[in-house]
């Protein structure tokens, strides 16, 4: 037994031992220096984990324990959020110490807060604060400055909370810098994104951007046009949409700015779609592709789902259907299309891709959140160039970095009997952990066990100004056509 697993044996001995005590009898001191000194060794081991984390990166990769990168090791192995491996990773990168080029080792970037953390004077927020408020240093700071910045910040911090160190550095950072950022190209473009937050309960998303000038100035003239009072209402029976608006449509218009533009960027949107200039995205035509079923819609109740993962309640699905004529159709069963392919071709057909749109919703890895837009289509039995068939029972979706993880050694895949997709990790990130996907289609979660397989999804899609799909060839952009009179 090596010396570190002597010390983890002791470490793992001394919790259990802990953990054995009774407090039935303790008084209020006793359990106050219990709680302090937990306190002092939960600060401290992160430190001990950071030194384990860089240390298994320099020993291996994360390919080889067949993860895309480190951040899927930590999630899988350990079960923790995506986030939550990010930080570990983030601040092992920060706090631990590192190796040159040719081996030599080196202090860690903050040593001073690595230092308060090995002594267990600090928290994890003291960490995260410091962190973050160094990483706001000026680029004109030189190194011998944001070190006693550091020090600096990690000298309050062991006297003080979370909020207050962040006040003291906001303070010093002003005092550093009280002009405020000189404006830069480079910066600007650093800065730039566009993030979509998580739908909620009530069906919105919230969407936040950082726009550089150029994009602020490309849509400050989009929306002087299609947010003008009067164009793209959706209150009217027939939007204008281009020209100008009658003076009755824009007095009848009672939406707000922000309502305007809402509206402006749906109509953006969908004349985009209607253009036929975006080309296709993984052998389709770029365009909304909905899943739903038969039952649903002969209802009007229920949801249906897109391939980027939005949830729409039926009537927009049927009123977004209204409008299109390219996907206009819903499968009770797969017929109308050749989806079995055998050995004719490597690559899914635009009928297959859309059934497993349905089917699988996105990528089928455990886990993985990555949408149906994303994904390639994987053989899940056996790889193409190997002997397998280009099947729709024989196929699943993936993105590009798991369908690569499919290897000897690495991950494995298989079809069970309800038609999905089983990923069985290699050994070195196994800890029986579920082996289907259930992040795209949570309704297979609520199904009783005696209903699985039944009501499979099916899809829906929408564009504007495209051809009718072709009933001669089920491999043209337009898709499988519709079973005789299934088509909704």
């Amino acid at each position: 037994m090596s010396e570190v697993q002597r010390v983890v044996a002791g470490l793992r001995a001394a919790v259990d031992a802990v953990l054995a005590c009774g407090l039935d009898r303790s008084t209020a001191g006793e359990v106050v220096e219990l709680l302090d000194e937990l306190e002092a060794a939960g600060c401290r081991l992160p430190a001990a984990q950071h030194r384990a984390l860089a240390r298994l990166q320099v020993e291996t990769s994360a390919v080889q324990m067949g993860a895309k990168n480190w951040k899927d090791v930590l999630a899988i192995r350990y079960r923790i959020s995506g986030s939550e491996a990010n930080r570990r990773l983030t601040e092992a990168a920060f706090l631990a110490p590192r190796q040159s080029m040719t081996g030599e080792p080196l202090p860690p970037v903050l040593p001073a807060t690595a230092a308060a953390q090995a002594e267990g004077r600090i928290t994890p927020e003291h960490v995260d604060v410091i962190r973050k408020a160094v990483k706001k240093l000026p680029a004109f700071v030189d190194a011998a400055t944001a070190e006693q910045f550091e020090a600096e910040v990690v000298r309050i911090a062991r006297g003080a909370g979370p909020k207050a160190t962040d006040d003291a550095a906001e303070l010093e950072l002003f005092l550093l810098d009280q002009d405020g950022p000189e404006p830069d190209d480079a910066d600007r473009v650093r800065k730039r994104g566009l993030t979509k937050g998580p739908q909620r309960r009530d069906g919105m998303t919230q969407w936040r951007a950082d726009l550089t000038p150029e994009a602020a100035a490309v849509w400050e003239a989009i929306f002087a046009k299609y947010a003008a009072p009067g164009m793209c209402n959706p209150d009217d029976e027939e939007p204008c949409t281009s020209g100008t608006p009658s003076q009755a449509q824009i007095d009848n218009d009672h939406r707000s700015l922000t309502q305007r533009q809402h509206d402006a960027l749906v109509a953006v949107g969908r004349i985009a779609l209607m253009s036929g200039e975006l080309g296709q995205l993984k052998g389709l035509p770029v365009t909304v592709i909905v899943r739903t079923t038969l039952q649903d819609l002969e209802s009007r109740a229920g949801i249906g789902t897109t391939g980027g993962g939005t949830r729409l309640p039926i009537r927009d699905v049927i009123r977004m259907g209204a409008h299109a004529s390219h996907y206009l159709a819903v499968f009770d069963r797969a017929t109308g299309a050749a989806l079995d392919l055998f050995r004719a071709r490597r690559t899914a057909s635009a009928a297959q891709r859309v059934m497993l749109i349905a089917r699988d919703g996105g990528c089928t890895k455990p886990g993985c959140p990555v949408g149906a837009y994303g994904c390639q289509v994987h053989h899940v039995t056996q790889d193409w160039a190997e002997g397998g068939v280009t099947n729709i029972d024989d196929l699943g979706l993936a993105c590009p970095p798991d369908n690569r993880a499919v290897a000897p050694g690495g991950w494995t895949t298989s079809m069970n009997t309800r038609h999905e997709v089983e990923w069985a990790p290699p050994p070195d990130l196994d800890t029986g952990q579920a082996r289907v996907n259930t992040h795209h289609t949570p309704e297979r979660l609520l199904r009783p066990p005696d209903e699985e397989g039944s009501g499979a999804a099916e899809p829906v899609g929408e564009t504007d100004d495209c051809p009718p799909p072709s009933t001669r060839d089920p491999s043209e952009p337009g898709g499988p056509a519709p079973p005789d009179n299934e088509a909704a």
